[in-house]
């Protein structure tokens, strides 16, 4: 049973825009052979300049979904992360489905496609398919160095070994034009 905690930020969460976000959200059930027993988290806020940001976050047991999605309209944006949320358990599903095929494990987590289409299935294993592999040597640097080895890559993120840990590193750029780092154990 899918229980939702819907939060407005900067807006106030009516009647309409929960029973808008409970029937498209209620929608992703289909791909489950079972309802998950999870609480669904909403977050609904109006930004200063008016767009509306949809956050969604659903803890399942074998996975976390979550999406996010700003939109002019707050419907639309409810509309988009539903996609988007789909799009995240086809790929799940497909993974999932195709170890256990592979282990011989008739056991299925997810409810055979909506359309019970065959091409369903392959355009979601394609999507999953590496089609490039890159192999390089780590060198040992700081993170500035490593932020700095990016933007000449001209790359949304760069791998390197921490010149003071030895650890396995990652920078990336955030959506807001700042920086973050990945320390690995």
């Amino acid at each position: 049973m899918l229980r939702y905690q819907i939060r407005g930020e900067n807006i106030e969460v009516t009647e309409a825009i929960r029973d808008h976000v409970e029937k498209k959200v209620s929608k992703l059930e289909r791909y489950f052979i079972e309802t998950p027993d999870a609480n669904v988290h909403v977050n609904l806020k109006v930004n200063p300049d008016k767009k509306s940001k949809v956050e969604v976050t659903i803890p399942l047991p074998q996975l976390v979904l979550r999406a996010e999605e700003v939109n002019d309209d707050m419907y639309a944006a409810v509309d988009l992360i539903v996609d988007k949320l789909e799009r995240q358990i086809r790929k799940h599903k497909t993974k999932v489905n195709r170890k256990f095929r592979e282990k011989g494990d008739l056991h299925q987590l997810f409810a055979t496609g909506v359309n019970g289409t065959a091409a369903e299935t392959a355009e979601d294993e394609d999507e999953l398919n590496i089609v490039r592999t890159k192999q390089f040597d780590l060198k040992p640097m700081d993170s500035e160095e490593a932020v700095l080895q990016m933007n000449m890559l001209g790359h949304n993120f760069f791998i390197f070994t921490d010149a003071e840990t030895n650890g396995t590193n990652i920078v990336y750029r955030r959506k807001d034009g700042k920086y973050g780092l990945i320390e690995t154990n």
